[in-house]
């Protein structure tokens, strides 16, 4: 096997040869990518923002709580039963919507930034700067890579937050399926180093999508599944939601011919 094969692990157990000065570049890189685009893939579906808090509007709250715990679903592929996405080479990227490795493929869809601030709310809700989220949900039509589609790992990705504790995907809106309400998911990490495994996440929450975003996302071409199954749930019957989502409900931007930005807080005690 290449090295190039071998995956965020073997990148980081390098840090201990004589090339860890060329590692810890590499991690500068991966750090710095939500910070200030350090590819050209980030640009693709954002609008015009500035990096970090600062530069930021519209977040969903201006003080901070602890963001509940929700189970990572049967399709995390995160090393913890069977697919393991956090071990492929270029896991840590911004635009998510492409396989990556072996596979080629992208996803399509109404365009989403997800924009994530990771807070201590232990601290007076400090910005957490360092830690590595990742995330994934399902393509368009309710379905996920590494399982129900095994030729794709598109729409699953991990980022590092930056001094304010922002963080940003670019993505596609996801479907609804069956049973549940419009979602996504994601895994926070004390370091990138820990995100090699699932395990190691010290927090597993999801997003809950906005009605009005979604209704007018699945009226377009290629969610026509959507329109029914979303018909079919509500927020109270979401067996996820249904405790209340005032802490995982972001604020949205944008529109469904332009494309959709949301943030989320995402408090945590650190």
């Amino acid at each position: 096997m290449e090295d190039h094969d071998k995956g965020l692990v073997f990148d980081l157990e390098r840090m201990a040869t004589p090339r860890r000065r060329e590692v810890l570049g590499w991690l500068g890189v991966a750090a710095c990518l939500p910070l200030i685009g350090c590819g050209d893939d980030e640009k693709a579906g954002e609008s015009a923002e500035t990096g970090g808090a600062g530069g930021d509007s519209g977040w969903n709250s201006d003080s901070c709580a602890v963001i509940p715990e929700e189970t990572e679903g049967p399709y995390p592929g995160d090393g913890t039963n069977g697919p393991d996405a956090l071990a492929l080479d270029d896991i840590v990227r911004s635009d998510i919507r492409s396989s990556i490795g072996d596979l080629s493929g992208t996803a399509a869809g109404v365009p989403l930034t997800i924009r994530l601030r990771v807070v201590d709310v232990n601290n007076g809700c400090a910005p957490l700067a360092g830690y590595a989220i990742y995330l994934w949900h399902c393509d368009r039509d309710g379905n996920y890579s590494l399982y129900s589609i095994t030729d794709q790992n598109y729409l699953r990705g991990v980022q590092v937050t930056d001094d304010d504790g922002v963080l940003s995907f670019t993505s596609i809106f996801p479907g609804c399926y069956s049973g549940r309400w419009p979602h996504i998911h994601f895994e926070v990490f004390s370091s990138l180093a820990e995100a090699s495994n699932g395990r190691n996440n010290v927090k597993t929450s999801q997003i809950a999508l906005p009605e009005d975003a979604c209704e007018a996302v699945y009226a377009t071409s290629g969610y026509e599944d959507s329109v029914r199954n979303l018909q079919q749930i509500t927020l109270d019957s979401d067996n996820v939601f249904s405790d209340g989502v005032e802490d995982q409900m972001p604020t949205i931007s944008g529109s469904a011919s332009e494309g959709y930005t949301i943030r989320l807080t995402v408090g945590i005690e650190a």
